[in-house]
């Protein structure tokens, strides 16, 4: 079991969306919380707002995790203020939700840059004392879209692919290596956050649109049981035995579950947060 009261917790992306109420959940249980985020205001209200609910223990961290040298930098800035990390949430994401040839390169580059690179510069600043204090725990927030490619998300889903493959090379690692160490990978159907804004499920009862309560609460709870993966709703259990299909079977399947029309309406988030 992981012990949250106490821990030095660092969540990226954490002032809106999951990341916010995971903070929230995480600091109710005594954790002491260091939140990472590339907008400034929106960190500067989630940071008063933990603090307030918390008696001083949180802190804010402006970083962008697409830029390796900041990461290195603010990961070195975080230590120096709270101490060692016990856990560390991998939770920041952007998706472009464009068909692949309306997407431009930039921003192709910078859904990997922050759905998966930023996974290896935040691992790499924090991992090495959790290894030697043979204690702590490394959660990647990766989507149920790591398992299945859906059109206009050429981009996000690859990174995702890319994150869940990250979280079981580590996981493999530290197994190797006799180390404590925990890891979790999350992925989950979409989220009500904004961020997937007029995406829709042709059986909301198979796989609705989930919600930001609901997902922070599991996860919190998936952390402190160790458990190592995590899939909402449980119908995403189904989709990696699914692929021992015949390729024109598995398409068919989506088709009809609609997850290849899911982001025929897509709007996504207006603005930061």
């Amino acid at each position: 079991m992981s012990e949250i009261a106490a821990r030095h917790i660092v969540i990226t992306g954490g002032a809106s969306g999951i990341g916010r109420r995971m903070a929230l959940k995480l600091a109710a249980l005594g954790g002491r919380i260091s939140v990472w985020d590339i907008h400034q205001a929106n960190l500067d209200k989630v940071v008063q707002e933990l603090n307030a609910a918390a008696r001083e223990t949180a802190r804010g961290f402006q970083c962008d995790v697409s830029r390796r040298d900041n990461v290195y930098r603010i990961a070195s800035e975080t230590t120096a203020a709270a101490g060692p990390v016990d856990i560390l949430i991998n939770n920041a994401g952007i998706v472009s939700g464009a068909r692949l040839l309306d997407t431009p390169d930039e921003k192709i580059e910078a859904t990997f840059a922050v759905n998966t690179l930023s996974l290896f510069w935040t691992a790499k600043s924090f991992l090495p004392p959790m290894i030697e204090r043979n204690r702590g725990h490394v959660v990647t927030i990766a989507s149920a879209s790591g398992f299945i490619g859906v059109p206009k998300l050429a981009d996000y889903s690859a990174s995702k692919w890319a994150a869940i493959a990250f979280d079981e090379s580590l996981r493999a690692e530290l197994h190797q290596m006799g180390s404590s160490v925990k890891t979790t990978v999350v992925c989950p159907f979409y989220i009500d956050t904004g961020m997937f804004r007029g995406v829709k499920s042709r059986f909301s009862w198979l796989l609705p649109i989930l919600k930001e309560e609901d997902v922070a609460t599991r996860v919190v709870a998936a952390i402190q049981r160790d458990q190592p993966r995590l899939l909402m709703p449980p119908a995403v259990y189904l989709v990696p035995p699914m692929r021992i299909l015949p390729v024109r079977a598995f398409d068919w399947l989506a088709t009809f579950l609609g997850v290849n029309a899911s982001m025929d309406e897509f709007k996504g988030r207006k603005g930061p947060g």
